[in-house]
């Protein structure tokens, strides 16, 4: 692994090692991050990720299934303006989708974002919930089974999302995080 203070000082990598401390007790975790440049061969990192132009990374999954209840752990930060990041664990075909991009991971995210929030018996969470479920802004998901996991952030600036980590959980040889073309900070010289 390379030092990679531009990855590990984001919301997102922080996220990352909360959901493998908490679903991959006893990973040892990763220190830096493999990059993978635009134009990289899935040589770099493997089926069944691949690259998604500037979004980064997706995953194609081999099936999908509603009904799926996957753990999850929600953490907010912030107090006056909170955003919300979820580390989901569980498996891939239940988010839905055969391929899981930027947008469709996020969009699960703030599904069950809000799921969670929400009180049946309750009306007045409603409004919570969805101030909740628009708040995420990281999302870690892991598939242990599949030896798998996408992290997906949006964009402070920009507001778009999209996918810079991608994570080989495996034997120790094969454990690995990705980080695609992730802005290097400009460093001025006066």
């Amino acid at each position: 692994m390379e030092f990679t203070p531009d990855v590990t000082g984001r919301p997102i990598w922080r996220l990352l090692l909360r959901g493998l401390g908490v679903y991959l007790p006893g990973w040892e975790m990763p220190a830096g991050a493999l990059r993978v440049r635009p134009g990289t061969t899935a040589g770099g990192f493997g089926p069944p990720a691949y690259l998604d132009g500037d979004a980064g990374f997706g995953v194609q999954i081999p099936d999908r299934r509603r009904g799926l209840e996957p753990d999850r752990e929600i953490y907010v930060r912030g107090r006056e303006d909170p955003s919300f990041g979820i580390v989901v664990a569980g498996p891939a075909a239940a988010i839905g989708s055969r391929v899981v991009d930027a947008g469709v991971l996020m969009r699960f995210a703030r599904r069950l974002t809000f799921e969670e929030l929400f009180d049946t018996g309750d009306a007045d969470s409603v409004p919570y919930a969805i101030r909740g479920a628009r708040a995420v802004e990281n999302v870690v998901f892991l598939d242990r089974a599949a030896g798998i996991g996408l992290c997906a952030e949006v964009d402070p600036l920009t507001r778009t999302a999209g996918c810079p980590l991608y994570v080989r959980i495996g034997s120790p040889a094969q454990r690995t995080v990705r980080a695609y073309a992730l802005p290097q900070p400009v460093r001025s010289h006066s």
